[in-house]
């Protein structure tokens, strides 16, 4: 049966080790490639998103899309801990509850980090864009800085820049992280900058009404606002290439959340008390729209047009702010720190992306083609490059809003799957040495596992339909090529790290699993 081809969480450390990446990094670069992957598009740009979908209320929306995280944060660093190597949720569904379920967290594991990079590249050229006229006064036609979604042909700025980081990606792990630490420092000194001149200058009135949307918006800007902090995740992908990992994973999750926890709340107050407010935009009937949807764009379009750009349809929105306040200067020296910065999560996600990839291909259930590894490099850059022009197609031609959203579901799915794994695994093998324990597993681990779902159940109908359909196609894509092909399913597996000198050895197949060598193989 397909759903018993269950790697061993042996067989998976010995693959590793045979066929493993470089470990370069440490405990300080861990935390600072987890807040250079959250901190990001998520406070610089969706707080224009969380605006429209719940007015002054986002504060809210951020509480319980970090608390959603924190526990889920915690079910990462137990199982990353005790399998330091490359697929995160993958690898651990892989080793917990089977193959067919690990090639769908796998599957969804594009859309978290793909398609988040193309997010992230929609965000930065706003940014851009805003900086080249503000600064400069050079104007980017609007035909050519946003797709058809948001009124325009193509998103031009946002498709170089991925093709730019993917080129930086392929030069190495130890060089990309020396990079992002640059990069993180910049993106940390201009929050800062941001907080300590709009906090004083807020105006609490701007908070009423709280909540124009009701409960129900909190919770859908909630949904949208959890990609704000899924960065965590590639801190767990990063641990077959770290140093020590069963101390420096859990530190560089954990610690990466709580700093960006803190810079979110207080950026978000700064937002939402400047004179922009934050209250949704509205139609001429007085009726809230739908962001991400032509119909916002044509009426904030219109309200642009007649020189009012309300925080909703910002498409930079913290230098927005500044300039409002005040300090035009120093909102355009934020987004020249956006400009400069946003590279560095694009930088992550592809960085994640391509890790997955390559373990899915290391199992053969992806072509073993995939897993090359560069031999000056030492990177693998085939998927690199396959990943890099996936993105660049995503970033030109869809809005930020969507691109959030179907990550969104992706993540919510994978993150399912760890607490489910996480305890499982406690009852399946209580004896197993745990280097880090989920405090309170039987409260934590159904806590994460219910906000996954209950999250889902706010995104957008549009990307709850879009799920299952990526879904399915991803079950053909496994039925035609990795059921027939998988490692596990051939019934070769890898012998425990203690004998990594031998080669693979055969086993007796799984009832139900294709043999070696016969029609299947």
């Amino acid at each position: 049966m397909i759903f018993g081809r269950v790697k061993s969480l042996d067989a998976i450390l010995a693959t590793a080790e045979k066929k493993s990446l470089t470990r370069s990094l440490g405990a300080v670069q861990l935390t600072l490639l987890g807040v250079g992957a959250i901190i990001g598009t998520g406070i610089f740009v969706l707080t224009s998103e969380a605006a429209q979908r719940a007015g002054p209320g986002m504060m809210i929306s951020f509480i319980i899309a970090g608390a959603v995280c924190a526990v889920a944060a915690l079910c990462y660093s137990e199982l990353s801990s005790m399998v330091p190597v490359s697929g995160s949720a993958y690898t651990y569904t892989y080793a917990v509850m089977g193959e067919l379920l690990a090639w769908m967290v796998g599957w969804a594991l594009i859309l978290e980090y793909a398609v988040a990079a193309g997010a992230v590249s929609v965000g930065w050229s706003g940014y851009f864009v805003g900086l080249m006229q503000n600064s400069l006064g050079i104007t980017i036609p609007m035909e050519l800085a946003n797709g058809p979604f948001a009124g325009g042909i193509v998103n031009l700025p946002a498709a170089i820049i991925a093709l730019l980081v993917t080129a930086l990606l392929l030069v190495g792990t130890k060089e990309s992280a020396t990079v992002n630490a640059v990069l993180v420092a910049i993106k940390v000194t201009a929050l800062t900058a941001f907080v300590i001149i709009a906090l004083p200058v807020m105006d609490q009135e701007n908070f009423q009404p709280f909540a124009p949307l009701g409960s129900s918006g909190i919770i859908g800007a909630a949904a949208i606002i959890f990609f704000a902090y899924v960065g965590f995740d590639a801190v767990s992908t990063a641990a077959e290439e770290t140093k020590n990992p069963q101390r420096n994973v859990p530190i560089g999750l954990v610690g990466s959340l709580l700093i960006c926890t803190i810079f979110y709340l207080l950026v978000a107050a700064g937002a939402i008390g400047s004179p922009l407010g934050a209250q949704p935009v509205a139609d001429a009937a007085g009726n809230y729209l739908e962001p991400a949807t032509p119909a916002f764009a044509d009426r904030c379009n219109t309200l642009i047009a007649a020189g009012t750009e309300p925080l909703a349809c910002s498409k930079e929105a913290l230098a927005h702010v500044l300039r409002e306040i005040g300090s035009p200067t120093i909102g355009n020296l934020l987004g020249l720190a956006a400009f400069l910065a946003l590279p560095s999560v694009i930088l992550i996600m592809l960085f994640g992306q391509t890790r997955i990839f390559f373990v899915m291909a290391r199992d053969g259930l992806l072509p073993e083609g995939l897993a090359k590894i560069h031999p000056r490099f030492n990177t693998p850059y085939v998927v690199t490059i396959i990943t890099g022009i996936a993105v660049c197609i995503a970033a030109a031609f869809f809005p930020v809003g969507q691109l959030a959203e179907v990550s969104n579901s992706g993540t919510l799915f994978a993150f399912l799957m760890v607490a489910i794994a996480v305890m499982v695994l406690r009852r399946r093998d209580p004896s197993r040495h745990r280097p880090f324990r989920t405090p309170a597993i039987w409260l934590i681990g159904p806590l994460a596992a219910a906000g996954c779902i209950w999250l889902f159940a706010y995104l957008p109908l549009r990307t709850q339909l879009f799920f299952p359909a990526w879904a399915a196609a991803g079950l053909v894509l496994y039925f035609l090529y990795g059921y027939r092909k998988s490692h596990v399913g051939r019934g070769i597996t890898d012998v425990p790290e203690g004998d990594a000198d031998i080669p693979p050895q055969p086993v007796p197949p799984l009832p139900g699993a294709p043999t070696p060598g016969g029609k299947d193989a």
